[in-house]
């Protein structure tokens, strides 16, 4: 890494239409720092339609203010019924397209790959994930596993870019 490299700063999204965590980290050659993390929760009851326009809103606020160079989402695994995998489907494409259309490279990545990535198993619960990210992130101030797995999945993007850049030099 050359000196003057500056830090990468990742957005990862945990897409939900009830709840969609979030959470942002810099990344500076095997450095990891915590920027900050949240939930965004649209209004339960609202049409989808609003509950969709809210997310967009919501993650288009964080971009503007948090201004990351790259972003992540989470590739959801569903076993519910298919109205709700619908759904959470439409909410994980306004993950991917928002910062898309603000101009941010956007990285998926599947749930065992996060965990993979993160604990070292594909297999890990949620204790295991929150107990590896505050490890890895001692600043970090979660207050859930949706806002925890948004900062794993933007770790696992900071781990898999670095990889995928040094593969390119070679």
């Amino acid at each position: 890494m050359e000196k003057n490299e500056r830090a990468t700063r990742i957005i990862g999204i945990d897409p939900g239409l009830r709840r969609c965590g979030w959470g942002i980290i810099e990344s500076s050659g095997n450095r990891l720092q915590f920027v900050a993390c949240g939930v965004i929760t649209p209004p339960i009851n609202d049409a989808l339609a609003s509950r969709l326009v809210f997310l967009f809103e919501a993650i288009c606020a964080l971009i503007k203010k948090y201004e990351p160079d790259e972003a992540a989402v989470e590739e959801t695994f569903v076993s519910a019924g298919a109205r709700s995998a619908l759904q959470l489907g439409q909410a994980r494409g306004i993950a991917l397209m928002t910062p898309a259309s603000l101009g941010l490279p956007v990285g998926e990545y599947a749930a065992n790959l996060v965990k993979k990535s993160v604990v070292g198993t594909g297999h890990a619960d949620k204790n295991q994930m929150q107990l590896m990210v505050k490890t890895l992130l001692p600043a970090a101030d979660f207050s859930s596993a949706d806002d925890a797995d948004a900062l794993a999945i933007a770790i696992t993007h900071a781990h898999h870019r670095t990889m995928d850049r040094r593969v390119k030099q070679a």
